[in-house]
Parts: C-alpha cells; structure tokens; sequence
C-alpha cells in the first residue's frame, strides 16, 4: 500500500501544529503513456478502468520552453534577466524565428490564395500602439517542444497534471506541419464530414444559414474574417449566436477548432445539442460531468473548463482558432467571474476571441482592456436596437394595467388606501394590546394575486408568457394557482400527448410519469422551472415549451440566461431578487436580459412587459431605473485562485507574480482614477495576493529559497494542489495529513459530498449519530476549522467554506442502491439540489483521482466510491445522450 500518509516525520518546519510533511522518494523509471481518442457510450467505462491502471507520469519541473501555458501567453509577464535570455528561439508569438525545418514544411503545404475583397475596404483607423508581427493564418502553427525526460528519472508522490478524461491527443512537434484533424464518425454510426457553409475568401456575404444579416451582424461577421477579436454587445434575442456560428463555419473552412464557452452547464448542453443536431458541424462537449468527443472540431465547456485547460493542457488548445464567450458579462458574476478574466489573460497568443454580451454601459472601456490583451486587433461592435420592440408595462391589484406616465399618481392615491386602510385596522384592534400586536408586522401587504393579470393576458390572447419569480418555492406555487386553466385547444392537446410519449421513450422513463405534476400541468399548457428541479425534469419542460405547446410557464431567472425560449409577454411576479449578499431590487442589466425574452423575432410585431406591484414596490422600487436607466457597468471581480497562484509561480516566481495581476481588468478600471486611488488598490490588491502566498508558504506548498531552482518552486503538497480546481486546499490536507488514508468508498464520498454539500435552508442541521462515520467527520471539520483561523491570521476576506453533513442520510441510501423516490421523501432538501450536488461531488472526484499518484490506494478507491454515486438520474452523460 502505498498512500500519502506512509512515510511521514516530523518536518523542520511543520506549516500548522496539527501535521507532518512528507518525504520525496528516490526517482523511478518513466513509464511510457498511451494516447487515447476519446470514446462515446459503453466504451467510456473501458477507458475509466484502463485509467485506473496506468502507470503514473513522472512529476517532472518544466524547462522554460515547456510552460503550461499558451505559446507565449505569460512572455511578456516574465522578469526583465529571464524574458531577455528567453527571447531567442521562443515560439507562438509573431517574433517566432522559424528553423530551416519549419520554413520547409511550410512551403510544402499548399496555401490558399489571399483574400481578394471584391470592393475596395473602407479606410481603418490608424492605431499608434506597436503591434507585434503576426504569422500568415494558413502558416502551420507552432508548438513548444515535448518534454524531455532524463533517463531513469521518476518521481512518486505527484505527477504532472494531466488534461481531463478524452481530451485531445498532444500537440505535433515544431519541427512538423500539423497533422490533418480527423474526421470523427457522428451520432448512431453515421461518418459526419464536417462542411462549412461560411463564404469564400472575397465573396461579399448579406445573408448566412437562411438569415439577412443585420447591420450590427455584418461588421461581426467582417471582423471575424479580417481574422480579429471581436467584443459583441446586443440586445437579448438580437441574434449574437448568427455572429458565434458564422466564426464556427470560418474556423471549419479553415481547417481549424473552435472552443464554445457558457457561464452555466444547462446553456452548455443546450448548446451542445443545438450543434450536434447541424450536420454540417462536428461536435463535443466538456463540462466536467460530462466528456463527450473533446477532440471534435467545436467544443462546448463551460468557462472553467476552458481556463483549467489553459493551464494544464496547452496542447489541447494548439490548433484552436476562435474561443467564443457567451455572456461574457458574467465577469461581473461575485462567485465565479474570475475565470473569464484569466481565460482573456493566459489563453496563447494565437487564439482569437469572439465575446457575445447582453447590453452593457462600459463596452468600450471593457473592449480597450482587451485590445491591450490580445495580440490580434479587436473590434467592439454596440447594437442597442431590438427586432422586435418593447411595451413596459406596470400592473396593480386596484388600478390594473398603466404606463411609466401614471406612475405618480397611482402610487400617491394608492399609498393614501393603503395608509388608511392600516389605520383602520388599528383603530379596531383597539388599546395597547392592539399596538403591541401591531409590532414587528410588515407596514405593508403582500403583493397583489397574479391572476387576474393573467386573465387578462389570456383573454387579449397575449401567450405565451413568461412569469418571472425570484423563489423556487413561488415559481411552483404560481403554476399550481394557475391548475384551473386549459390554455391548449383539441389539436395541441393531441400534440402534447404524442410528445409526451416520444419524451417518455426518448428519456426511457417509466410510464407513471405521464401522471406526475409535470405532465398534468404540461397537458394544460402550463410548466415552471427552476435550478432546484431534477436536470431531467429542467430539460423535459424546456423541450415542451420549445414545441410551442406550454402557454403559461413560472421559472426563476436561470431561463433567461442564454437559452433561447423567448414568447410573446414577460410578466415579473415582482422586481426583488438575491444578488448574492441580501434581497435588493434587481440590476437594470438583469431587468432587460428578461424582460428581452418578450417578443419572438417573426411572428410579433411587439413584446409586452408587465411588472407586478404591491404597495411596498410603488412607494421604493426604482422603476424610472429599470425602464429608462442604463445598464450598470461591468466591474472586476478578479481574485486568483489558489491552483492559479500555484500555477503563476511555478512559471514565473513569487517575487514576480504582481506583474499578471496588473494585467486584470480591475488594475485597468483604475486607470482613470486619481494618482492617490490608483496607489490605494494597487496597495489593497497586493495586500491579498500576499496574503495568500503567505497562507500557502505557512502550510508548506512553496520550497525554501534556493531549492526551488528547476523545480518550479512548489513542493509535492503546491504540485498536487494545483492541478485541483475548487476546494483544493481542504483536499490536498486532507490527503497530505492522512485523513483520508485509509477510509473506505462510502466514507471517501461522504467527506467529498460534505465538502460541495451547501445547504439552502435557515433550519439548523439534522442530528447525524457518531455511528455514522463520526470520528472521520470531526477530523475534517477540525482540520478545515483550524486552516480557516489561519486564513484569519492572514487577512484573507473570504475564508474557506467548511464541510457540510446535512446529505449524508440520503446520500448513504443512494449508496445503498435506493431510487431516487425512495429516499425523496426522507430528505431535507430537494431532489433537484441532491442529483446537483452528487454531480458536483462527481466531478471533484474525478478532478482529485487525475491529480494523485496512480500508486496510491486512494486512487482505486475514488474509483470505486464514483461507481457508488455516478447512476441513475445523476448520470449526466447518460442523461444527455438520451436526449
């Protein structure tokens, strides 16, 4: 047995009073790895298992040329003595010298003939920034040189990362044209040859995949074909995709990938489904979860996918062409905006971006920022337009439907009712027994029953709608009120029966669904939807109400988030929402990205936006603001993880990590500061990032001064940790400090659920017995308890979150082999949030089972504790290709 915890002694310098270091063994011979293409279906759990067996890959520090970064992505980020002794030789930037080897290979491949415009172009804005020099498009690419591997060399503990299951196979050498990308065999058998329907080289393009293009849409697609970045803000339902799929065919005519990224996993497999349904394109899918096909020529993934592959898997990204950002406004997302922030700064120099955002103020200032980036030339393309116009409505329970212009008058006539109405209620209390009842009550009432503005809409025949509520809970309360309408005529309820049914045998599920609530309300037109549901159940309604068939739907805000499901009326069953810190009045940004769902392009001549108002909303709700105001700014939220800080100074030092973060959109916004407010976050930024360092050499991730030298400066515990994305401080201690050493599957996936696990509810936790796995469970919430107080010690903002035990009792059923009926009732959160968590708690497994030695026992069994929680309904790549 061979486990982190075996050779442990007392270190010099134990980092928390709590552990042990760790020893390095003596190095072993490198064993060979085989590549593999990646495997669909059945053939996926082959590939698993032989995983399980490989030998491990030696854990090797990379030479200067073998960064894992992009070719030339950091260059410009190194110390002035190193970049100055790199610079001869580099490869993947426009001042690459090319060996006698590559010009020839070069000159043997046959080059297309330049683009001849058929018109003269319109003169370009001369820019007085110095540009690099850039490679012809068709010159075959540049790799960094695979790594060398001195003979008899091999390390134990750790290994280099590796990329994610099924990814592509490595990159071609330097000295080497690329290899053809083979034409993989689509869906069921059929050999799918990728085929572009983009325009040749000159032709003059109006119209693409059936579509007249706009103006906004022409200059896109102009950019793109110059071979540009572009930055796209428009209206929702404006047609941003056209400009994504017209980059897709361009990068296909070209022989070349692309990378389609999404802020959240349902717009990825939405997506990814939208795609796989084109003959003419080839695709996969990378979500974490879910790995189908990634050497594919279009690759959906979320955008931590993305930059996780930017640091660990180079390779995979050598002969990308555009990577396309959807929603690229969630930049300004608190939890998870990071990423796309260093995505935009560590992706190669070679790779293009096409940025699709929902209407923005600081386009043209988030647009310069990344022109500063990027090595191509970027152009910034604002359409504040829609196609389909829209009517603001506002609605109350006493004076029905009005417009912007009556605002003040019905809310100071009805604010004196309502006044009044509380004083009589008093006067009949009566006494001081009737005011101390009256204390702490709410001064005023709920807001107004939605139906009878739905009424109204149904009679005016103005469905379908869209009701918006910020509560999982009201969503289905709404739509339940809602069980007395039949919104579908003779023929659509034959059709939603016989959909039904193809849905019940596509998705191979059990008869007795056809009774659930779900399909009882579908038959009457009606849905809800919202993340707390199962993923099943999610796609099930969205594929209904995609058949035109659901009338009436109540979902929280997740559906107006890239998924294309517009209808004729939105309807806001009120304007608050959580943003994150408390219940506030939502963002102008966020108001018209749903209320945009109103108005489908080809059928209505308007969309029509109602928002429902109580009296609390008509004496302090911002509407002026949301009707009329502009949509907030994009702001920073720029904060290195602690992988990316291992990853940073691994490949350019400690002393030296500042210079990538002063390449952050958050350094850049204050540039038009003052002297003293620049200094001052220049000064409270670098306060954090030391902070972390700190945190991290205190617990022994760095090696001591000197030693670091070719070793990229990290010990085993920073080599380890920087391969894992998302909890990998409590993961890499508690491997490290033995804790999981010798625990069994199910205990293995009770702490890692406990880790992911975050509970909804205000309601204090259930009791758990010490029987169930109670030692284990006050070691890792002591461990996490004792790094958080040195978090605090250190001044770090947010300190780590702690296990959470609230899923075990389901989670131990679900082991057991219990459905997911079975064990629903016994629950204390929702089924849609348990499947939700196993996923997460899957994909940080599989994360964790890549990044350790294959020799250690917690390797194996990881591998077992997945074959526990990875079934059924928590399948998702099952659940996907079903669909």
């Amino acid at each position: 047995m061979n486990q982190p915890s075996e050779k442990r002694h007392e270190a010099p310098h134990d980092p928390l009073p709590f552990g042990a270091g760790l020893e390095e063994e003596p190095k072993r011979a490198a064993q060979p790895r085989t590549k593999r293409r990646g495997q669909r279906g059945p053939e996926r759990q082959q590939t698993e298992q032989a995983r399980a067996d490989e030998p491990a890959s030696p854990s090797e520090p990379l030479s200067p040329d073998e960064l894992p970064f992009g070719a030339g992505a950091l260059d410009d980020l190194q110390p002035p003595a190193r970049k100055k002794r790199r610079r001869r030789g580099r490869r993947g930037s426009g001042e690459a010298r090319e060996t006698p080897e590559v010009q020839e290979a070069a000159a043997a491949e046959p080059q297309p003939a330049p683009e001849q415009p058929s018109e003269p172009e319109p003169p370009r804005r001369v820019r007085t920034r110095t540009r690099k020099a850039q490679p012809p498009e068709d010159a075959a690419p540049t790799e960094q040189p695979a790594e060398s591997k001195p003979p008899g060399e091999r390390r134990v503990r750790t290994r280099k990362a590796q990329p994610p299951e099924d990814t592509a196979p490595q990159a071609p050498s330097p000295d080497e044209p690329p290899a053809p990308i083979p034409q993989p065999k689509a869906k069921r058998g059929v050999h799918r040859v990728p085929k572009s329907t983009a325009p040749e080289p000159g032709e003059r393009i109006s119209v693409f995949k059936g579509f007249t293009l706009s103006a906004f849409q022409l200059k896109a697609v102009e950019a793109i074909r110059r071979g540009e970045n572009l930055l796209v803000s428009a209206p929702t339902g404006a047609g941003k995709t056209l400009v994504a799929e017209f980059a897709i065919d361009e990068a296909v005519r070209r022989g070349r990938r692309v990378i389609y990224t999404a802020p959240i996993k349902a717009l990825s497999n939405q997506k990814y489904r939208d795609f796989r349904d084109d003959p003419n394109v080839d695709v996969g899918l990378m979500t974490g979860d879910v790995t189908i096909r990634s050497e594919a020529q279009v690759v959906i993934m979320t955008t931590e996918i993305l930059r996780n592959q930017i640091f660990e898997s180079p390779a995979f990204l050598h002969d990308v062409d555009y990577v396309i950002f959807d929603e690229v406004h969630f930049m300004d997302d608190l939890e998870r905006g990071t990423v796309w922030e260093e995505s935009l700064i560590f992706a190669p120099d070679s790779i293009k971006f096409v940025c699709l955002s929902a209407t923005i103020d600081n386009l043209d200032q988030l647009g310069a920022w990344i022109r500063e980036l990027r090595t191509q030339d970027l152009t910034v393309v604002r359409e504040n337009k829609r196609p389909v116009p829209l009517k603001h409505r506002l609605y109350t329970e006493k004076s029905g439907r009005f417009d912007l212009g009556r605002l003040k008058n019905v809310a100071k006539h009805e604010l004196e009712i309502e006044k009044h109405d509380r004083a009589k209620e008093k006067r009949k209390q009566g006494g001081r027994r009737g005011r101390d009842r009256d204390r702490g009550r709410r001064p005023f009432r709920q807001p107004p029953d939605i139906r009878p503005l739905l009424d109204e809409l149904q009679d005016e025949g103005m469905l379908p709608v869209l009701v918006f509520s910020f509560s999982r809970k009201d969503t289905e309360r709404l739509a339940f009120r809602a069980r007395n309408r039949d919104l579908l005529n003779e023929e659509e309820h034959a059709r939603m029966e016989a959909l039904q049914r193809e849905l019940i045998e596509a998705y191979q599920l059990d008869e007795k669904e056809l009774v659930g609530e779900i399909f009882q309300l579908a038959r009457l037109g009606i849905g809800y939807h919202h993340a707390g549901m199962l993923p099943i159940n999610k796609e099930l309604v969205e594929r209904m109400f995609t058949s035109g068939l659901l009338k009436m739907i109540f979902t929280t805000e997740t559906f107006a988030i890239g998924i294309n499901m517009p209808a004729r009326t939105v309807v806001f069953a009120n304007l608050k929402k959580f943003d994150g810190i408390s219940m506030d009045y939502m963002r102008t940004r966020d108001y018209l990205q749903m209320a945009g769902r109103a108005g489908r392009q080809g059928i209505d001549k308007e969309g029509l936006v109602v928002s429902l108002l109580g009296p609390r909303d008509l004496a302090d709700a911002p509407i002026q603001r949301l009707f009329e105001g502009n949509p907030e700014p994009v702001q920073s939220r720029f904060r290195l993880a602690y992988s990316t800080l291992l990853h940073l100074v691994a490949h350019m030092g400690r002393d030296h990590i500042h210079l990538a973060w002063d390449k952050s959109f958050n350094q850049y916004q204050h540039r038009s500061s003052s002297k003293k407010a620049r200094e001052h976050n220049r000064i409270e930024q670098r306060k954090v990032v030391d902070a972390h360092l700190d945190f991290l050499e205190e617990l022994g991730y760095f090696l001591p001064q000197g030693e670091e030298h070719g070793r990229g400066g990290l010990t085993e515990r920073g080599r380890l940790a920087r391969s894992i994305y998302g909890y990998e401080i409590q993961v890499t201690e508690l491997l490290f400090r033995g804790v999981l050493e010798n625990l069994p599957p199910k205990a293995l996936a009770i702490v890692f659920t406990a880790l992911v696990f975050e509970d909804r509810r205000r309601d204090p936790a259930p009791r758990l017995p010490e029987r169930i796995w109670g030692d284990v469970r006050k070691q890792v919430d002591r461990l996490i308890s004792q790094m958080a107080k040195v978090e605090a010690r250190f001044g770090i903002p947010s300190p780590m979150r702690t296990a959470d035990w609230g899923m075990t009792r389901p989670l131990l059923d679900w082991m057991r082999g219990a459905s997911l009926e079975e064990i629903e009732e016994r629950m204390e959160t929702g089924a849609g949030d348990f499947v939700r968590t196993l996923r997460m708690t899957v994909q940080l497994m599989r994360n964790v089972r890549r990044a350790v030695d294959p020799t250690w026992d917690v390797h194996h069994r990881l591998e077992e504790a997945l074959q526990l929680l990875n079934r059924d309904e928590v399948d998702a790549a099952r659940q996907l290709e079903l669909g």
